[in-house]
Formats: structure tokens, sequence, C-alpha cells
């Protein structure tokens, strides 16, 4: 697998910030900032986005590079909307939004660096032009964006409430 002491913190850092997000869309539909799971997603997200500057496979700056600053971004801009804007109901459709897509952008370079290493010895794909790297950003899309429409309609719900 060939991981660095710095791949291998950025990668348990990550896997963390994963399950965190899926443990508050399963409880919440949303990734919630007022939660354990929510602090821990947004604190491991941001260490492993600030990390991934550091990680190269390629040697110099990437693709996934600009993923990870554009994440970091994502995610201070939502977490600023929880805390400054907490009567603001439109916020919290934006602080859903880009937590979510923070979440989705996230899965890009993790599905290409684990089917591209995984299993060891013979993983599921080539490289990141394999198709089932696309088929597998495909539905992690779809996903996306029947997860933004459900959290859009929740929100207006509790929005009225």
């Amino acid at each position: 697998m060939g991981l660095s002491s710095l791949g291998i913190f950025h990668t348990i850092i990550g896997v963390a910030a994963i399950v965190a997000a899926v443990v508050d869309f399963i409880k919440f539909g949303k990734i919630n900032l007022s939660t354990l799971s929510g602090k821990i997603y947004f604190y491991g997200t941001v260490i492993t986005s600030l990390t991934s500057l550091g990680i190269s496979k390629h040697g110099g700056f990437n693709p996934g590079h600009v993923f990870a600053i554009f994440i970091v971004f994502l995610v201070l801009g939502a977490y600023f909307l929880h805390i400054k804007r907490k009567n603001s109901a439109r916020a919290r459709y934006f602080e859903n939004l880009g937590l979510s897509f923070s979440f989705f952008l996230s899965l890009v370079p993790t599905v290409n660096e684990t089917f591209t290493r995984v299993p060891l010895g013979h993983p599921l794909a080539k490289d990141i032009k394999d198709p089932i790297i696309a088929n597998t950003l495909l539905v992690l899309l779809l996903l996306f964006i029947i997860g933004s429409i459900y959290q859009f309609r929740k929100q207006r719900v509790i929005n009225k409430a």
C-alpha cells in the first residue's frame, strides 16, 4: 500500500470523519454540527483536507488538493452559518448543502484511492479512468442529489414549524 506516516494519519482521521457523517445522516438526515458525530465530521474533515495537501501519490499539486481546499471552505462556511446564523431559517439550507456537498466531494478522492489500492496486490481498479470508479461516483452523485432534495424538503417542514 505504501502509505507514509502522514498518509496513515490522514486515512484514520478521514475514515472517522466519514463514519461520523454516515451516523448523522442515519440519525438526522443531515450532518448535525450540534452533535458529537457532527463535530467529529467537522474537525476530521478539516484535518483530513489539510493533511491531504502534504500527500501526493503522483508528485506536486493536483486536482485532489483543489478538492481539499474547496472542502475546507465548504465546512468552514457551514460552521459559520451554524454558529453565527442560528436563527436564520434560510441559513440552514446552505449549511446542510455545504456539509453534504463537502461529504460528497470527500468521497471522490476516497473512492479513487481506495479502489486503486484495495485489495492489496490486486486492486479493484487499475487507475482513475477505470469504469468501476466512474460508476461508483455516479451512484454517489445520484445519492447526493436525492439526499439534498430530501434535506431541502425536511428543512422546509422544520422552518414552517
